[in-house]
């Protein structure tokens, strides 16, 4: 199931895991530290905007500036089987639902090619509340919908990291 917190919770939790983490804790520190390219860059995206950044080692960065989502049926549940996705709120605060894959319906399967499996929206998830500073990872197993607003939508600015399964 996902582990999260704040990035010293997480880095402890996660030790042990291979090299990839080790640079994607580095590279959420550096989205966090003023005057770093990497904050410059995530500060800069207009809302709506991404970007792409290779971390090596097959891992890479989607910094992200979006709107939370309202209502939460806005929203939908995902998984990826190739990659571990680690989830780094940098500003503002936000819910990300978890269930395990297990217990959901596939609605859309688009493995291998995108990467992606959608399943049916569902009421028994935990939800996890990120505010600037904290961040998840979430396994293959661990279906989650980013994204949804706490109270009204407002700007999130988050860096996804995403980590190859070995």
């Amino acid at each position: 199931m996902a582990i999260f917190g704040t990035i010293q919770t997480v880095r402890a939790q996660t030790k042990g895991r291979d090299k990839n983490y080790t640079v994607a804790f580095d590279y959420i520190a550096k989205c966090a530290k003023p005057g770093s390219a990497a904050h410059t860059l995530v500060h800069n995206l207009a809302p709506g905007d991404s970007g792409r950044v290779e971390l090596g080692g097959g891992a890479f960065a989607l910094p992200q500036a979006y709107m939370t989502k309202a209502p939460r049926e806005s929203g939908f549940f995902e998984s990826h089987l190739a990659y571990v996705d680690v989830q780094a709120v940098i500003s503002g605060e936000e819910i990300i639902e978890v269930a395990d894959t297990a217990a959901l319906q596939v609605t859309e399967n688009h493995t291998p090619e995108k990467d992606l499996i959608k399943y049916a929206m569902h009421n028994t998830a935990s939800r996890l509340r990120l505010r600037a500073g904290d961040l998840a990872v979430l396994d293959p197993s661990d279906a989650h919908m980013p994204c949804i607003a706490v109270g009204e939508p407002l700007l999130v600015r988050k860096v996804v990291i995403k980590i190859p399964v070995i």
